[in-house]
C-alpha cells in the first residue's frame, strides 16, 4: 500500500539540493515544479532556482515575470518572511552550448566553432542537444553558491526516458571514434583521411559522402577539428552530472495525470530510475478529481436523484453532478492503482483538479495547499 508523500519534509530537508520533476508531456510538470519551488522558498526559507526547459511561457506568467531566459531572474511578490528567495529561468540550449564552448576553448577556436554551419545546426536542433544542455545548466547552477535548492522541470519529450538517455547519446556522439577519425585530415596537413587508410575505407568514404553530402561532411570535419580541444570533456561532464543524479542530494518526482497513458509512462520511468539507482522520492498525481461527500457512491447519488427529481429537480441535478464526479474519481483510482500496485513503496501526492488554469503566485500556492 502506497503512503502519502511528505512534500514539506522533502522541501525542508537541507541535504536535498536538487528536485527533478519528470514525466510525459502534458501532465503539469512545469506548474508542479513552480509550485514546489515557491513553497520551498516561502515556507522553508530555501534559496531556490527553478529551471524550466518547457518552450511555453506558462512558468513566467505564473511567477509574475514577463519573460524567462538563460539567466535566473528574481521572482517578486512572494512572502519572504521565512527568509527564502526564488529565481526562475528557462533554458536556452544554443546559448548554453555557446557558453560551454567558450569556457573550454581558446577565443579564436571558439569563434571558429561558432561560425561552423554544422555547429549552428547542431546547437539549435540536434536530437538530444536540449536534454544535454539541461544537464550542463544543472551542473552550472549546482556549482554556484547562490542557491541551496534547484528545481528542474524536465524537457517535454515523446518519452520521459529521453531526459536520462539523450545526454549520454550526445556525449557518445561528440566523443565518438567516427568523429575522431574525421579529425585526421586537419592533423595530416590537409591530406584526406581517406588517403591515409586502406582503399576499402575509400569506398566507405564515398558511401558516407553519398549519404551525408560532401558539404555536410566538410562542415562536420571542420567542426570536429575545431572541437578537438574539447573531446573527452563532454562525456566527463555528462558522467559527472549523472553521478549527481544518483546521489541522495537529488530527489526525483515523477509527475503524472490519472490517465492510463500517463500512469503507464510513470511506471516505466519509476522502473528505470530504480535500475539506474536514482533516488525516486515520490509520484505526484495532478488533476485528481475528488468529491465533497466521498461517502455517497455514484450509484447511491443516481438512485436518490431519480427518487426526488419530480419534487426537487435542482437537488436531483446536484446529485447527478456528484454521481458523475464520483464515477470519474473511481475510474481514476483504478488507473492509479496500477502504479501503486507495482510500486507500493513509492509515496504518492494527489493534487486536486483546479477550477481554473494557474496564472499567478496565488494559483501556485493553491496547488499544494
Amino acid at each position: 500500500m502506497s503512503h502519502s508523500l511528505d512534500v514539506d519534509g522533502l522541501l525542508s530537508d537541507a541535504s536535498v539540493r536538487i528536485v527533478v520533476c519528470c514525466g510525459s508531456g502534458g501532465v503539469g510538470k512545469t506548474t508542479t515544479a513552480a509550485a514546489l519551488a515557491l513553497r520551498a522558498a516561502e515556507r522553508h526559507g530555501r534559496h531556490v532556482v527553478v529551471l524550466t526547459i518547457d518552450p511555453a511561457r506558462r512558468l513566467a506568467q505564473s511567477l509574475g515575470l514577463t519573460e524567462l531566459d538563460n539567466t535566473p531572474r528574481a521572482v517578486t511578490g512572494m512572502d519572504e518572511s521565512a527568509g527564502g528567495e526564488l529565481s526562475a529561468m528557462m533554458l536556452d540550449m544554443k546559448r548554453t552550448f555557446d557558453e560551454v564552448v567558450a569556457a573550454h576553448t581558446e577565443p579564436a577556436r571558439a569563434k571558429e566553432i561558432f561560425a561552423n554551419p554544422f555547429y549552428q545546426a547542431m546547437s539549435s536542433t540536434f536530437s538530444g542537444t536540449q536534454e544535454y544542455m539541461a544537464m550542463e545548466k544543472l551542473a552550472q547552477l549546482r556549482a554556484s553558491k547562490d542557491w541551496d535548492l534547484i528545481v528542474v522541470d524536465t524537457p517535454p519529450s515523446r518519452s520521459a526516458l529521453d531526459f536520462l538517455d539523450a545526454p549520454a547519446r550526445l556525449g557518445r556522439f561528440l566523443d565518438g571514434k567516427m568523429l575522431r577519425l574525421l579529425i585526421a585530415p586537419a592533423k595530416a596537413g590537409g591530406r584526406s583521411v581517406f588517403n591515409l587508410v586502406t582503399a576499402s575505407f575509400g569506398l566507405f568514404s564515398k558511401a558516407v559522402q553519398k549519404i551525408l553530402g560532401a558539404q555536410l561532411l566538410t562542415d562536420l570535419s571542420g567542426f570536429v577539428a575545431a572541437l578537438d580541444s574539447m573531446f573527452g570533456g563532454f562525456r566527463e561532464r555528462s558522467e559527472q552530472t549523472y553521478r549527481v543524479l544518483q546521489d541522495p542530494q537529488t530527489a526525483f518526482l515523477v509527475v503524472a495525470a490519472p490517465e492510463p497513458d500517463a500512469v503507464r509512462e510513470a511506471a516505466f520511468f519509476a522502473g528505470r530510475l530504480g535500475e539506474e539507482r536514482m533516488p525516486l522520492a515520490g509520484l505526484v498525481l495532478n488533476r485528481v478529481h475528488q468529491t465533497g461527500a466521498a461517502e455517497i457512491s455514484a450509484a447511491e447519488a443516481l438512485a436518490a436523484a431519480d427518487s426526488i427529481a419530480a419534487e426537487f429537480p435542482v437537488a436531483a441535478d446536484a446529485l447527478r453532478i456528484h454521481a458523475a464526479v464520483a464515477e470519474q474519481a473511481e475510474r481514476e483510482q483504478r488507473v492509479i492503482g496500477r502504479f501503486t500496485g507495482e510500486f507500493p513503496q513509492v509515496p504518492v501526492l494527489a493534487i486536486a483538479a483546479q477550477a481554473t488554469d494557474v496564472h499567478d503566485l496565488d494559483g501556485l500556492r493553491a496547488i499544494l495547499a
